[in-house]
């Protein structure tokens, strides 16, 4: 089914040189992930320093993850939790005042299955203001979830959320 040996990633896919991908990394691994919890304007600054759009006050937790910050915007006084993954091959925009708890995942790329290559894609992710997505929330690639939602423990949204209420399970429904 597959010939994974025809895949090929697009050009300019990372949105950088692969020589700054590497620096990221380097830079996560050694001064971001290891840095100590209270130290908040540090992390902001080296993800300002590769690109990312960060607004006042944000919390990012030494333990979150962010695959290229070129491409992530986060809105003022946001909060990213422990683990969480911002898994930005595509865009991801998330608002002020918005919380995305512990191990949170939220994936803007995936793969075409059915193409023999197993083609790559990417979708923006948008997460307005004032929202929470509770713990181990997976959104995927080209969700857009309207402003003063709240993503209950564990639901996934594979499926843009356009009105303001309280959504849970997998796939999230209102409740």
């Amino acid at each position: 089914m597959y010939q994974l040996n025809e895949f090929k990633l697009p050009k300019g896919f990372r949105g950088r040189s692969g020589f700054t991908v590497q620096i990221w990394r380097l830079v996560y691994f050694l001064l971001f992930k290891p840095s100590p919890q209270i130290m908040y304007g540090w992390r902001r600054f080296l993800l300002r320093i590769f690109g990312a759009k960060i607004g006042k006050k944000v919390i990012l937790r030494p333990s979150s993850q962010v695959t290229y910050p070129w491409k992530l915007s986060i809105g003022d006084y946001s909060w990213i939790g422990d683990e969480v993954v911002l898994y930005s091959l595509g865009e991801i925009i998330i608002g002020s005042n918005t919380v995305i708890s512990q191990r949170s995942y939220l994936c803007t790329g995936s793969h075409d299955h059915t193409k023999s290559d197993f083609t790559i894609f990417t979708k923006p992710i948008i997460i307005g203001d004032s929202c929470w997505l509770a713990t181990d929330v997976f959104v995927g690639p080209g969700v857009e979830i309207a402003a003063e939602v709240v993503l209950g423990a564990r639901s996934s949204v594979f499926k843009s959320i356009i009105g303001k209420g309280i959504y849970r399970g997998s796939p999230a429904v209102k409740v």
